[in-house]
């Protein structure tokens, strides 16, 4: 059996020499200052959080910079999304990613139902995703922006490292299994609940401050209602590139 490590801290600042860890994987982890060294690294993949990487070095060279300027030239919604400033900026952009998302879900749409709640690399599938920007939204505009108490679909689908009794304190079914007319109904209305959110913005409302527990375990935090918008905002932009990069695998298979 795979040997399993979940939350812990036992390995900061650990030394790893003369160890075989080929075909592991690290996922969810702090990888912060990481140092590979005289190491055979034949074939490496990374992603970074949210698609970011502060700075990547490799054999001396730093390639941040490539790899977000390559980044950015497939994904060009990449670069409206961090000039994103204004009320009006909100606007513009969430008619873009909703566009995008349109057209990634018609893509998705192609392929076998079941395909579409296939997983590759142990990545969430196309439907969990979108379960998950269920869960995004219903946080950031309904809970945090809207105030609402309860504002947790069933479906919404939290990350692998929420509670499981925070989840079901909160309404939420990890376990759940809904079809794919229930999830596409669902973040259509959660996608109409943002819209409703950044076409009513005034500059006011943009600069609110609230403050509240997002969700539990989480802390209550206090920020601005577009700090909170623009969470969901960064969510669709690069849950969309993990999206469509695992459905074309699974489109060429």
């Amino acid at each position: 059996m795979t040997a399993r490590f979940e939350h812990t801290d036992a390995f900061r600042g650990a030394v790893f020499q003369s160890v075989d860890l080929s075909d592991a994987v690290f996922r969810d982890c702090d990888l912060s200052r990481v140092r590979i060294t005289a190491s055979a690294i034949p074939e490496l993949r990374v992603s970074g959080h949210a698609g970011e990487i502060d700075r990547f070095v490799v054999n001396d060279v730093d390639v941040t910079a490539f790899v977000r300027d390559e980044l950015d030239r497939r994904h060009p919604e990449r670069v409206q999304l961090r000039a994103v400033r204004t009320p009006d900026d909100y606007r513009s952009m969430w008619t873009v990613l909703e566009r995008l998302w349109e057209d990634a879900v018609a893509r998705a749409e192609r392929l076998p139902e079941a395909v579409r709640n296939e997983r590759v690399d142990g990545e969430w599938s196309f439907a969990e995703t979108m379960r998950h920007l269920v869960f995004a939204t219903d946080i950031w505009v309904g809970r945090m922006a809207r105030g609402e108490a309860r504002p947790f679909h069933r479906i919404g689908l939290p990350t692998s490292d929420f509670p499981a009794d925070a989840a079901r304190e909160i309404g939420v079914d990890v376990d759940a299994r809904p079809s794919w007319d229930e999830i596409v109904e669902v973040r259509a209305g959660r996608a109409a609940m943002m819209r409703d959110a950044v076409e009513g913005l005034t500059e006011t409302e943009f600069e609110r401050l609230v403050t509240a527990e997002p969700a539990p375990t989480w802390g209550v935090l206090s920020l601005p209602v577009g700090r909170c918008l623009r969470v969901v905002l960064n969510e669709h932009c690069e849950h969309r590139h993990y999206a469509l990069r695992d459905l074309a695998t699974l489109e060429s298979r």
